[in-house]
C-alpha cells in the first residue's frame, strides 16, 4: 500500500475524536513551534503528546478507547505496566511506552516543566522531541492499519499542517519572510524567536541599513512602549512579556 493509499481523514480513524484530534493537534503543535524556533513550547508540546499517546496505549490494551486523555499519576510506572499486556503487540506494550518515557523525562527533568533541571530548552533537545513524536505517530500509524513503516510515515506526513514559517535562519542570520511587516514588527518577531539578541545583529536580521537610525527611531521607540528593554550599554535588545503578547496576538507566525 502505498503512502497516498491512507486517506488522511481515515488515519487512525479508530480512535475516537476526543484522543485523534488532541493527539493530531499536539503533534502539529510540536512540528509548528520548532519550526518557529520557539524549544520550550515544543518540549511542552511533547508532553502533552506523551500523555495522549499513554491513553490511547492504555485503552488499546483494555480493548475499549476513553473519549478524552487523562494523565496517569505516574508516567514511568503506567508505562511500564503495559509491559504485562502480553496480547498486545510489541511495539504498543514495549517499544513506545519506552520512548514515552524518554520524550516524558526531557519534558519534566531537563528545564522545561519545572525549575532545576540540568539544562535550559534549546534546539538540540527540541529536535529530538520532534524526532521522536514523528517516530511515535509512525507507529501508531503502523500497528492501527497494519502498514509497513513507509507507509506509515507517509501517512503522518499527511498529518502534518504545511505551512511557511515566518522566520528563516541562513548561514547563522535569520531573516524575516513577510516584507510587508514594518521595521517594528519584524524586530519583534525575531526577538520572539530568540528572547534577546544584540541591536547590531537585529539590525542585520531585519536588513535595516543605518543601525544608528535603527537604534533610535525603531528600537527606542518599542522600549518606550515595552514591547521590549534596550540596554545601550551592552547593546542588549530583550523582549518583554507585552512585546510577545503583541507578537502572537497581532502578527501571523507563517508567511500566508
Amino acid at each position: 500500500m502505498s503512502a497516498s493509499g491512507l486517506d488522511r481523514s481515515a488515519i487512525l480513524g479508530a480512535l475516537p475524536s476526543g484522543l485523534r484530534d488532541p493527539l493530531v493537534r499536539e503533534f502539529n503543535k510540536i512540528l509548528r513551534n520548532f519550526r518557529e524556533r520557539r524549544w520550550e513550547p515544543a518540549e511542552l508540546n511533547g508532553g502533552k503528546l506523551c500523555e495522549i499517546v499513554y491513553t490511547i496505549l492504555s485503552g488499546y490494551v483494555a480493548g475499549s478507547f476513553p473519549e478524552s486523555p487523562s494523565k496517569p499519576p505516574n508516567m514511568y510506572q503506567a508505562c511500564k505496566g503495559l509491559e504485562q499486556a502480553s496480547a498486545a503487540p510489541r511495539s504498543i506494550r514495549i517499544q513506545i511506552p519506552r520512548v514515552l518515557i524518554a520524550l516524558y523525562e526531557i519534558r519534566n527533568n531537563r528545564g522545561v516543566g519545572h525549575v532545576g533541571g540540568d539544562v535550559d530548552p534549546n534546539q538540540q533537545d527540541s529536535a529530538v522531541v520532534v524526532a521522536m513524536s514523528q517516530w511515535i505517530m509512525a507507529e501508531l500509524v503502523r500497528v492501527f492499519h497494519d502498514v509497513d513503516l513507509d507507509t506509515a510515515a507517509g501517512a503522518v506526513e499527511t498529518l502534518v499542517e504545511r505551512a511557511i514559517p515566518l522566520i528563516w535562519e541562513v548561514n547563522g542570520t535569520l531573516r524575516v519572510l513577510n516584507p510587508s511587516l514594518t521595521a517594528r514588527e519584524k524586530l519583534l518577531v525575531v526577538l520572539y524567536g530568540v528572547g534577546r539578541m544584540s541591536a547590531a545583529a537585529l539590525a542585520k536580521a531585519i536588513e535595516y541599513r543605518n543601525p544608528s537610525q535603527f537604534r533610535s527611531k525603531v528600537i527606542r521607540k518599542a522600549h518606550a512602549d515595552k514591547l521590549l528593554d534596550f540596554d545601550p550599554s551592552t547593546d542588549e535588545v530583550v523582549l518583554s512579556p507585552v512585546g510577545a503578547s503583541y507578537v502572537e496576538t497581532e502578527i501571523s507566525l507563517q508567511v500566508s
